[in-house]
C-alpha cells in the first residue's frame, strides 16, 4: 500500500483537522480557519470547536458569525522591472506568484489565501500570457521547438502556444509555471531575453494599467476569475 493511501485511510479513521477542513471547503485558509476557531465561531456537532479538533465524515460542521470574516480583496497590479515581487508593498494584500526582479507586468494581489494554492498548483491547468523580446533575431525553427515542451535541466515543459509577433518578439501562453521558466526555455533554445512582460493571467489582463499601477479586480471580471479556480 502506498503512503498517500495509507495517510488517506488515517484519516478516514480519525477524521481531519478542523483548519484543513475548512480549507478544503473553501471556506478559509489554514491559517485563518484557526482564527475561527480561537474566535469561538466553529462548531462541531453542535460544540464549539477548538484548535486540532478533528472532523470525521458524519460530523456537522457549522461556521457562525460569517460577517466576521473580512472581505475578500483582488488587485491586479503592474509590475516594474527593477522591483522584486516580495517587496511589493500594498496595505493588507499578498502577491500570488511572482515575477523575476528584471521581469515586469501583471500580478494578482489579494488578501484571499485560499486562492494562493489553486491558482499555482501544477495540477491546476490556468493559461498566463506573456510578451518577450529577444536580443536577436528569432531562429526558424524557434517556434515549432518552444510549442513541443523545451528539456529545462531534465525536466521536459508541458506544450504552450507561440505567436510570432517580429523577428525578435513573440507571445506565449504558458499553463504551467517552473522559476525563471521562459528564460530557461529560451536560454535552451539559445534565444537571450531582452525584456519580458507578463500581460494576462486567465481572464485578468493588463491592458492599459500603468506600471507599479494597480486596478481592484471586481464585477463579471471577478466572476469569471473565482468560477474559474472554483471559488464561484
Amino acid at each position: 500500500m502506498t503512503n498517500k493511501n495509507q495517510n488517506k485511510r488515517k484519516e478516514e479513521k480519525v477524521g481531519v483537522r478542523i483548519n484543513k477542513y475548512l480549507a478544503h471547503q473553501k471556506i478559509s485558509t489554514r491559517n485563518g480557519a484557526d482564527t475561527l476557531v480561537s474566535q469561538g465561531n466553529v462548531f462541531i456537532n453542535g460544540k464549539r470547536a477548538i484548535l486540532g479538533s478533528r472532523v470525521n465524515e458524519n460530523d456537522k460542521v457549522e461556521v457562525r458569525g460569517k460577517n466576521n470574516i473580512k472581505n475578500y480583496v483582488y488587485i491586479a497590479y503592474n509590475k516594474p522591472i527593477g522591483l522584486e515581487t516580495p517587496n511589493i508593498l500594498i496595505k493588507e494584500v499578498f502577491p500570488v506568484g511572482r515575477l523575476d526582479k528584471n521581469s515586469h507586468g501583471l500580478i494578482i494581489l489579494t488578501n484571499d489565501g485560499r486562492i494562493t494554492d489553486l491558482l499555482l498548483n501544477p495540477k491546476y491547468v490556468h493559461e498566463k500570457e506573456y510578451i518577450v523580446k529577444t536580443k536577436e533575431k528569432l531562429r526558424s525553427n524557434f517556434k515549432q521547438k518552444m510549442e513541443a515542451g523545451v528539456n529545462i535541466e531534465g525536466y521536459k515543459t508541458k506544450k504552450c502556444k507561440v505567436t510570432i509577433i517580429n523577428e525578435n518578439t513573440f507571445k506565449v501562453i504558458l499553463t504551467e509555471g517552473k522559476k525563471h521558466q521562459i528564460r530557461r526555455m529560451c536560454s535552451a533554445l539559445f534565444q537571450e531575453i531582452a525584456d519580458l512582460k507578463r500581460t494576462r493571467i486567465m481572464n485578468i489582463t493588463l491592458d492599459n494599467l500603468r506600471p507599479n499601477a494597480s486596478k481592484e479586480i471586481k464585477g463579471e471580471e471577478l466572476n469569471i476569475f473565482l468560477k474559474e479556480i472554483n471559488l464561484k
